[in-house]
């Protein structure tokens, strides 16, 4: 089975030496995803709230490039900076599947790239 890289001109780009979304047939692995801004490039860290629904923005970019939206997610992890930010993340991330949620874990790390809150990564089938 042959990989197809995809790429959104409206999400960031990667920090590193990898794609923002990869697919393989029918399944897409989306790269963790944190609150960089395009095409401004800058950083949303000041609130939670915000911070993640621009994560959300950035998830959704590279769904649509793929031809794919939120409910073809099934499954995603969240990464926290700190726990007791969890029910905020829940809340925003919950608003994009208002059904039939996707299997997903959160997990606490000491540290993000770039310092950030949250990054959430997720992988989708069409």
């Amino acid at each position: 089975m042959s990989k197809t890289i995809v790429y959104s001109p409206h999400a960031p780009e990667p920090i590193g030496p990898y794609s923002q979304a990869v697919q393989v047939g029918n399944m897409l692995f989306i790269s963790g995803q944190i609150a960089i801004q395009k095409p401004s490039g800058s950083l949303m860290t000041g609130n939670i709230s915000d911070e993640t629904a621009q994560v959300m923005k950035n998830l959704g970019e590279i769904l649509k490039a793929a031809g794919m939206d939120f409910s073809n997610v099934v499954k995603s992890t969240i990464f926290l900076k700190d726990m007791n930010n969890f029910p905020v993340v829940n809340e925003v991330y919950g608003k994009n599947f208002p059904a039939n949620p996707p299997a997903r874990e959160t997990v606490e790390v000491s540290r993000l790239p770039k310092d950030v809150n949250v990054e959430i990564s997720c992988i989708a089938v069409k």
